[in-house]
């Protein structure tokens, strides 16, 4: 109950920051995000209904949709925040007021502020568009990724909006997305970026120990083969933070600058780890 309600907490936060990047930054100067609320937005405009409305009806079939393919607790958490989205925008056009008029400021601080918000909530296992559940429901139907397919749905939706507000309008609507989705990619992967590295090398024992006395960090051995002299190798598998690649480096070039090494982004790390205020002994590990 304690995860349900801490969960339940973060989803109402980050739909109030979304909605109030949309009624203080976008909205008012009739700049749009993409997908279900880009439409939703278009919608109350055309129409005059409460843009609350559009953003519930337009994603409950989204949601239905959702079901088979993410389970029950999915469909509940994201139902959840489209309600609780609906309210908070009506909230903050009752009592929030237009933070800027400037056109490029809102397209770059509504994108950060609404990215903060949407990435809060599918951190913690729900969603507030459903163009990303249509796009996964169809992906093995047609010869596009995920990716492609919203995106082919926002460029129609920007168009849909030249012809709505202003061809302007349209383009900084395109910078508010590329910024949003910049700023859900940070709050969801985190800025603390780790790497991932793997290294070759027939002085692996020696590298190893280095690593550990020197960087704090614990390693991996991994057993290997050679592809052409089919001779049989321990290669070192670690995380380490970006900070650290140069003084790994200098190991490596110090001990065996002959050594294979690869390096790969590492977006989260979850268990124990070797540091400086978590000494354990190297662990050996073969796959």
């Amino acid at each position: 109950m304690k995860k349900i309600l801490i969960k339940l907490f973060f989803l109402t936060l980050g739909c109030f920051i979304a909605a109030y990047a949309l009624e203080t930054f976008l909205v008012p100067n009739n700049i749009i995000d993409g997908g279900v609320v880009g439409v939703s937005i278009m919608s109350s405009y055309l129409t005059g209904i409460d843009l609350g409305f559009f953003v519930v009806v337009l994603n409950i079939p989204f949601i239905l949709l959702a079901y088979k393919k993410m389970g029950l607790r999915f469909v509940i958490y994201t139902l959840y925040s489209v309600i609780t989205l609906a309210f908070f925008i009506h909230v903050c056009e009752t009592y929030f007021d237009l933070v800027t008029k400037d056109l490029f400021l809102s397209s770059i601080f509504g994108g950060i502020v609404l990215g903060i918000g949407v990435g809060t909530v599918l951190k913690n296992g729900a969603s507030l568009d459903g163009t990303e559940i249509l796009a996964i429901r169809f992906n093995k139907k047609v010869p596009f990724t995920v990716g492609e397919i919203i995106m082919f749905f926002n460029i129609f939706i920007f168009i849909c909006a030249g012809f709505v507000y202003e061809p302007d309008r349209a383009m900084y609507s395109a910078i508010t997305y590329f910024t949003a989705y910049k700023c859900i990619d940070m709050v969801i992967q985190g800025l603390n970026e780790s790497k991932s590295i793997f290294i070759v090398s027939d002085k692996h024992e020696e590298l190893a120990k280095r690593i550990m006395e020197e960087i704090c960090r614990g390693v991996t051995y991994v057993k290997a083969q050679g592809g052409y002299s089919l001779s049989d190798k321990k290669m070192i598998f670690c995380v380490i933070s970006r900070f650290e690649i140069s003084k790994l480096k200098e190991i490596i070039n110090d001990v065996d600058p002959e050594a294979f090494m690869a390096i790969e982004n590492v977006h989260e790390v979850t268990g124990r780890q070797y540091n400086s205020q978590n000494k354990t002994p190297i662990e050996r590990q073969s796959t």
